[in-house]
């Protein structure tokens, strides 16, 4: 009998990187999520649902920015045809590769084959999966805006809110309770919006349990309710580090697949322009193992799919073994059944690791004979058991555990910008307009704000990556912002066919209304 339970969460997020221009750096971060690790993740938790011997349960945040994404039907009719590219360029790869070049074909052509068949049909999938109990699905920050950086100006926290909530019911058809909250970060007030938008529970870092106010009677091991009257679940970091660090944990094993070694910085730029491929680039063509911890890109040995997944056989069972001997001792000191919460970014699973996939489909196979029952956080709740109020600790779950990664000298910059144009939404929002040309124009001016609010372009400026791409991304938002404000302040006319343009670009959230970011008379939470 199990002593506990372990509720995995999972937060599926990508920037909204819609581009007209097909082939571009933005549409691969999305295809390659969606044959590594969208797909496959679908595919486990179909498998496990129907297996009458396995109760698979899991709480998966779709961010709204992801599920524009999932529903354009532009981009789902492109996803064949990046393939049928990938299949042409694996084609090249040498001899000596030949097993895992054969392995990953079959791959893709049975991906291409199964999108062709069923048009892709991912939003009815995940619905299906909810009502069939499995998945609980949550939703996040309308463009997974950095909240506490935004606090200065509560109506655009709002609005990053009550989008969020609108988007997810009408693309999954039912209001979602609970929220995973950008970077997991949280500051004093923000359960009472939360609440006000109809939400009900989220997950810190540890330490936003661990020095809540009075200090949690468990810890991490149970949730606690906000005075607001929201619940909060910690993130058990004996759970989760086996699971995402490369150095330690599963993931750097060296039969699984090597993430930094490409066929696209192997092939040559003539054979990749002969592939309509404009400069050399990770292609999600990989076809090596990790080999030695520490080995040099050009020493990776090849990549062999089943010595791969033998491993994660081993792993999760020793990934299960593992909780069951906490989940028993933790039963033992407390007066309830423990609970471990072990929340990941989605893309971890198939992206990042390759074998992630996998490595769940075993831990739900596995689980019942090793004593572990899984539960989604929605199904914790229900269980009606009374929670301890505290008052949760400012926290995230980035590097150094509160907001600083996103007040870097690289990135600091942006904030004042978000304010400044928050204020001036507010004010124009309060102060009405005219005309119905200018509501439109403020409409299109919210998704700007919005979409220069994403935290994704701070946190690559951060990590210095492709930081040229990020910048010029935030100006883009914020120079449309300003333009559409000026025209409304001004009435002066925009150029012809500008405003189409962009709102055809920038066409997320459609049910967006400007009256989001409108000054609200402060209710008390129902």
């Amino acid at each position: 009998m199990a002593t506990g339970t372990l509720a995995l969460v999972l937060h599926a997020h990508l920037p909204f990187v819609r581009n007209s221009r097909p082939g571009s750096l933005e549409e691969d971060w999305y295809f390659q999520a969606l044959l590594e690790s969208y797909l496959p993740l679908l595919r486990v938790l179909e498998a496990s649902r129907d297996d009458p011997a396995q109760q698979p349960h899991l709480s998966l945040g779709l961010s709204p920015t992801l599920l524009s994404l999932i529903s354009d039907p532009v981009l789902s009719a492109r996803f064949p045809d990046w393939i049928a590219q990938r299949q042409r360029l694996l084609a090249l790869a040498p001899s000596s590769l030949r097993g895992a070049a054969s392995a990953l074909a079959e791959t893709l052509e049975n991906t291409r084959e199964g999108w062709l068949a069923s048009g892709g049909r991912l939003l009815e999938r995940f619905r299906q999966l909810q009502q069939d109990g499995v998945l609980d699905l949550l939703t996040c920050a309308a463009t997974h805006g950095y909240l506490p950086l935004l606090r200065h100006s509560p109506e655009a926290v709002r609005a990053q809110l009550i989008n969020a909530v609108r988007e997810h019911q009408r693309l999954l058809g039912e209001r979602p309770l609970g929220i995973w909250l950008p970077e997991c970060a949280y500051y004093e007030g923000l359960d009472l919006l939360l609440r006000q938008c109809g939400l009900r529970y989220a997950v810190l870092d540890a330490h936003g349990l661990l020095h809540a106010l009075p200090r949690p009677r468990y810890g991490v091991y149970a949730p606690i309710c906000s005075p607001a009257g929201l619940a909060f679940f910690g993130r058990d970091g004996s759970a989760t580090l086996p699971v995402w660090s490369a150095s330690e944990g599963y993931p750097g094993d060296g039969h699984y697949r090597e993430f930094h070694r490409d066929l696209g910085w192997d092939l040559s730029e003539a054979q990749l322009h002969a592939q309509g491929i404009t400069s050399s680039r990770p292609l999600g063509l990989k076809l090596h193992r990790v080999s030695s911890q520490g080995s040099a890109l050009d020493r990776k040995l090849p990549y062999d799919p089943q010595a791969a997944a033998s491993r994660t056989v081993e792993h999760a069972s020793a990934y299960l073994a593992g909780r069951s001997q906490e989940l028993e001792v933790l039963a033992a000191a407390m007066a309830r059944p423990p609970l471990l919460v072990a929340p990941f970014d989605a893309e971890l699973f198939g992206h990042w690791w390759y074998e992630g996939p996998l490595f769940l489909a075993e831990l739900f196979r596995q689980g019942p004979s090793a004593g572990v029952e899984f539960s989604s956080l929605r199904r914790v709740l229900e269980r009606g058991d009374p929670l301890q109020v505290c008052r949760p600790s400012p926290s995230s779950w980035g590097q150094g555990g509160y907001h600083h990664y996103w007040l870097h000298q690289s990135n600091a910059w942006v904030v004042p910008e978000w304010h400044r144009a928050s204020a001036a939404m507010v004010k124009r929002v309060n102060g009405g307009v005219a005309t119905e040309s200018q509501r439109r124009q403020l409409t299109q001016a919210g998704r700007e704000l919005l979409l220069a609010q994403s935290s994704d372009w701070s946190f690559i400026l951060r990590a210095g990556t492709t930081t040229e791409l990020a910048r010029e991304r935030i100006h883009r938002h914020l120079d449309r912002f300003w333009r559409l404000m000026h025209a409304i302040e001004t009435g002066m006319a925009l150029p012809e066919g500008w405003l189409e343009a962009i709102e055809a670009e920038d066409g997320l959230l459609p049910q967006l209304n400007a009256a989001d970011w409108a000054t609200a008379i402060r209710l008390p939470a129902d």
